[in-house]
């Protein structure tokens, strides 16, 4: 069988510009219309548009090696060449089936023309609907699968067993246990139960190859108790000083904002442990868009932060201080509480500070790449997220950097997760997210 012609999409490149390059001996097609597409994403603010001004360099540096439209041999042997629109040939092959004025059914007919000519021919693209039109061509298409890690077998960093009540109580006593047989991750937690109904929460330190237990200053952050033992764990990875990443993921209302905030708090204010705390948040609309908001980057910001600032609301109300709009504004008002967008990001370094990253299941795997890169010494940043609700119409939910993220890391001793499933909000918010 005679190798196939891969025809990229320009979501493919879009989600990942260095798509072309993980195809080593192949001969991959770019057609003129994604080019065009890419010039039309390239003026944007964002990572679409970066992604986009990438792949433009990189095309117009393959263009100096030879005739781009013959094709150019890259480095690990595969075959780049853009093919042009050819209308005078759609014509004498009497295809009809796509119009020219739409994006989608240039890029088909070019698949289609090559096919015509005896080429075999694999569509890479990100779009459903592109792949079923594709499809129903007679096209086939594949998923664009390169960086992505299964979403249902996600490390959930909680692990139950079954345990006899004598160890149980040993563990109480000596403050470590050996750990239980099987694999187990660092700072994973283990949820012991006995059948007299005796338990404990055990932490994996894989240096000593032993559990531990739960520090118990983290029962109370801000006037905030952990109402289950997701938020317990949760708890302990965010007052551990030695756990430099943190991962959340989960639903809505099941605590993980109101914990990371908390936490971030004490560290900053109580322990001075970090100078400042940076908030920042994926801008990605749900729904229809309300267009630009007016004011500074801050007040901006502000709309988009505002499950933050709630958050903080209901912290500085549960002090227990008399006046909790006291300690809101104490806190909004020193230079150690900073927001910013996840845009402006790339190029900073953060140094002693304490960062939550919001609504991370919006980013591309370069994204968290680019964020995590961004950390300097003495620095804990803290990744929210639910891989069920993404926005981002190039990512689904293996992947997308929040999943992407906790696959790569899971076996590092500065990193730790908990994927939540009770919703604490309320009882409405607990059966909605049960049944709605």
């Amino acid at each position: 069988m005679s190798k196939k012609s891969l025809v990229f999409d320009a979501s493919v490149l879009l989600h990942d510009p260095e798509s072309i390059n993980h195809y080593p001996n192949e001969s991959i097609v770019l057609p003129s219309v994604v080019i065009e597409e890419l010039d039309q994403k390239k003026h944007l603010n964002s990572e679409i548009g970066k992604n986009a001004r990438y792949v433009m360099r990189l095309i117009d540096q393959l263009s100096k090696r030879g005739n781009i439209s013959q094709g150019i041999l890259l480095d690990n042997g595969a075959h780049v060449r853009i093919i042009l629109d050819d209308e005078n040939k759609k014509k004498k092959s009497g295809n009809t089936m796509f119009t020219p004025d739409r994006n989608r059914h240039r890029l088909l007919a070019i698949a289609f023309q090559l096919q015509q000519e005896g080429e075999k021919i694999l569509l890479l693209s990100k779009d459903p609907v592109t792949k079923i039109l594709a499809e129903t061509a007679g096209i086939e298409t594949q998923n664009y699968r390169s960086i992505r890690e299964n979403y249902d077998t996600i490390h959930k960093g909680l692990k139950f067993i079954d345990q006899t009540k004598s160890k149980i109580d040993k563990f109480y006593l000596d403050g470590s246990m050996p750990l239980p047989e099987g694999e187990h991750c660092p700072n994973e937690y283990v949820i012991m139960k006995s059948e007299e109904n005796s338990s404990a929460i055990g932490r994996v330190d894989t240096k000593s190859k032993t559990l531990v237990p739960l520090i118990k200053s983290a029962g109370d952050i801000w006037g905030i108790k952990p109402r289950n033992v997701e938020q317990k764990c949760a708890m302990d990875l965010l007052i551990r000083d030695d756990v430099k990443l943190v991962v959340f993921t989960g639903g809505a209302g099941t605590g993980k904002t109101l914990l990371a905030l908390a936490a971030g708090l004490r560290k900053v204010f109580d322990e001075d442990v970090y100078s400042r705390i940076m908030i920042a948040r994926s801008i990605i609309p749900v729904g229809r868009d309300i267009g630009f908001l007016p004011g500074t980057k801050e007040e901006k910001l502000r709309a988009w932060l505002a499950p933050f600032f709630d958050n903080l609301d209901y912290i500085c109300s549960a002090t227990g201080s008399e006046n909790g709009a006291e300690t809101k504004k104490w806190v909004l008002e020193s230079e150690k509480f900073q927001v910013e967008a996840i845009t402006y990001m790339r190029g900073r370094s953060f140094a002693n500070t304490y960062v939550i990253i919001d609504e991370a299941q919006n980013l591309s795997p370069h994204e968290i790449k680019t964020i995590i890169s961004r950390v300097g010494d003495n620095t804990k940043i803290v990744v929210l997220g639910d891989p069920s609700q993404i926005d981002n119409p190039y990512l689904d939910a293996d992947s997308n950097g929040l999943v992407y993220l906790i696959g790569r890391m899971k076996k590092h001793d500065i990193f730790g997760s908990i994927y939540f499933q009770s919703t604490e909000r309320s009882k409405l918010a607990a059966i909605a997210a049960a049944v709605l």
